[in-house]
């Protein structure tokens, strides 16, 4: 018998709990603080003393994803970085996951075996526990559910509100990248379904199509600011866009910012992407959303210490709150920032 001729299993011929044995298996903890994980009513961590933080993410097929040019593994792994990254983006380390997975009976258990890999991927690449979760019947497609757990020293936690004057705006990587894979593989989407017979051709897109797909988070630089002792005075994570993300900061921070368009971090692929939909490279980059860098802010002293660091663009200051919040153009004209995310 052929691989198509196959019978699937039935997801319901294992029950819910094995389901979840199946799926998560005899998995030995990797973090010391994970006293007990999956197969109580809930997981035991022991904080040492440190600070717990916790987030959920909340991911809708239809809303959040598109199956069409969205493997499942690649969803599992970009459902444990969404979460994870808002751990990050207060400056501490996540520890756990726990995951709660409603589907619909269109979904085989070979289909939710490729979702957990990446699941799995994802645990093991930041040295994250899946400590639990929860399975669920589904009427209306796929959702899934991320809370993570991690830990922050006292003292360490950085919040969006602690920006001050002359502070130093800094990003990760670069940005707006996410944004036009979403527009290509859409672009693409509706050319196979409009005409079944053309395959999409994304030769040469492969970067921004993987920040998309399976986005990875700039955990060398905390670890260098960490190491050159800077803590940020503020931090987020891009999920929104720089321009929502940024202002999140002004308004907790109760200031204003100034950032310079030219010193926004685009990489070519996504800037010749954008031209080919007719685009400004700055408008994925100020808006796009979904990249996963961190948005931070630090003291001007300590400017000669992170000039140094790889993959950091310094591209401007916090200013007082009756300033506003504004772009400089290339020829140097200023514009109001506005918050237009899309993520």
């Amino acid at each position: 018998m052929s691989s198509k001729e196959e019978k699937k299993k039935s997801i319901s011929s294992l029950g819910k709990y094995g389901l979840i044995k199946h799926l998560t298996g005899e998995k030995i903890p990797q973090n010391k603080s994970t006293l007990s994980a999956i197969g109580d009513d809930a997981a035991i961590i022991d904080s040492s003393g440190n600070l717990i933080l916790t987030t959920t993410d909340l991911i809708l097929e239809g809303i959040h994803f598109n199956l069409v040019y969205t493997p499942l593994k690649h969803l599992g792994y970009k459902a444990v970085i969404r979460a994870i990254s808002d751990i990050y983006a207060m400056n501490a380390r996540p520890g756990q996951v726990m995951i709660s997975v409603g589907l619909s009976n269109r979904f085989s258990l070979e289909q939710i075996e490729e979702l957990y890999e990446g699941i799995h991927l994802a645990c093991t690449r930041y040295n994250v526990d899946l400590a639990g979760g929860d399975t669920c019947s589904s009427l209306t497609g796929l959702t899934l559910g991320v809370t993570a757990i991690g830990t922050v020293e006292p003292g360490k936690v950085v919040l969006r509100g602690g920006a001050a004057v002359n502070d130093l705006i800094c990003i990760t990587g670069d940005i707006g990248a996410s944004y036009m894979g979403l527009q290509l593989l859409e672009r693409e989407r509706k050319l196979f379904e409009g005409e079944g017979d053309i395959q999409p051709d994304l030769s040469g897109c492969e970067y921004i199509i993987g920040r998309q797909l399976k986005p990875e988070l700039p955990v060398d630089v905390l670890d260098e600011l960490e190491d050159k002792g800077i803590i940020p005075t503020s931090m987020i994570d891009i999920s929104e866009g720089l321009s929502s993300d940024l202002l999140q900061i002004c308004q907790s921070s109760n200031t204003g910012c100034r950032i310079y368009a030219d010193k926004i971090p685009v990489d070519p692929e996504t800037a010749r992407m954008a031209g080919e939909f007719s685009m400004d490279p700055l408008v994925p980059a100020l808006n796009g959303g979904e990249d996963y860098e961190l948005l931070f802010t630090v003291a001007l002293k300590d400017y000669e210490i992170i000039s140094g660091i790889k993959k950091l663009s310094i591209i401007g200051h916090i200013t007082e709150k009756d300033k506003g919040c504004s772009i400089v153009a290339n020829d140097g004209k200023e514009i109001e920032l506005k918050s237009r995310g899309w993520g």
